[in-house]
């Protein structure tokens, strides 16, 4: 688990970066590249709080894949309607031209008064898939970085990064995203009026199966314990669970797993998926369940999707808002 906290990323030059696209692609290198990198080894915090005081029950958490976070303003404001203190969110750049070399997590967490934490994910190599490039500001990336992040009304504290057990799946030069990294969460531990819980923002691997995923989860559940013993765990985000089976999320054992070790899970109802067609994602055939919450020690009161359509029906991402209601410790 890294702690190690910082306000800028430090950033790897342009040369670097074409000298790591021609290294040999192998687990063991790719490994040694993650561990030589600062960017990959720190959690950057920013933002301000709009309160210092401790979250009162019951409160709102809002889950969102962002897919990249082309509209950071007007996820912004949908993420204002729902009025949750607490926010959890995957895919966001930061100096990607595929998003005009902007910072979509500051962007969001000023709009929003809200403080953050945000790990980096993904060094990325290329520019992106062939329609995401067709977005693009520039042609080539300021920073590179592709990550999760986990925001709040009240202080962060203690802000962490785990990069999940992974395989070196996207650094192959066969990719169209060459990447460098490992599946991550960023979490923290955030006080109430009752007393300090586990907020974790999380994304699972896609270009995987159950197992694999199963093993991430049970990899952060560990961590998490080992970080904060006793305390409440809400863990929330993109699991991409059933993306190895036709959007069967009920084939990923990773429930079943969690399960056994004491959390529940929320996601909305089951018959609602929580994927739709957007700008980046053009297949409307591929529609998934894929974003859940896992709890343990908390009282979770009910769940539900809201649409990430805003009010011209443009979709600010391929994946819905997910929003579960903590009534208070169970």
């Amino acid at each position: 688990m890294i702690r190690n906290t910082v306000s800028q990323f430090d950033i790897p030059s342009q040369e670097e970066r074409q000298r790591f696209c021609t290294l040999e692609k192998t687990p063991s290198v790719h490994d040694a590249l993650i561990a030589s990198l600062s960017c990959m080894n720190a959690v950057r915090i920013g933002g301000t709080s709009s309160r210092t005081a401790a979250l009162a029950f019951p409160f709102a958490v809002a889950a969102w894949n962002l897919e990249r976070c082309l509209f950071p303003e007007e996820s912004a404001a949908k993420l204002r309607t729902t009025a949750a203190p607490l926010v959890l969110l995957s895919e966001m750049d930061e100096g990607m031209a595929r998003t005009a070399q902007k910072d979509p997590t500051a962007i969001v967490a000023g709009e929003l008064g809200l403080a953050y934490a945000y790990g980096v994910e993904f060094f990325e190599l290329s520019l992106g898939s062939e329609i995401e490039r067709s977005y693009r500001s520039d042609d080539f990336n300021a920073k590179g970085f592709h990550g999760n992040a986990i925001m709040a009304s009240t202080a962060l504290k203690q802000p962490f990064l785990l990069r999940l057990p992974g395989e070196a799946a996207w650094f192959k030069d066969s990719n169209e995203q060459l990447r460098i990294g490992e599946r991550c969460a960023v979490g923290a531990t955030v006080e109430t009026a009752a007393g300090p819980f586990v907020a974790v923002s999380v994304h699972l691997e896609s270009v995987a199966n159950g197992p694999y995923r199963e093993r991430q989860m049970a990899a952060l559940i560990d961590a998490v314990e080992a970080y904060a013993p006793g305390l409440p765990i809400l863990i929330g985000g993109d699991f991409n669970t059933g993306n190895h089976s036709g959007g069967n999320f009920e084939t990923d054992t990773l429930f079943a797993m969690a399960a056994r070790r004491g959390f529940e899970r929320h996601g909305g109802p089951l018959v609602q998926v929580s994927t739709r067609p957007s700008l980046i994602t053009r297949f409307p055939e591929r529609v998934m369940k894929l974003d859940w919450f896992l709890t343990r020690g908390l009282k979770i009161s009910e769940s539900h999707l809201v649409s990430s359509l805003n009010d011209e029906g443009k979709p600010l991402s391929d994946h819905d808002l997910l929003i579960c209601t903590i009534e208070g410790f169970a």
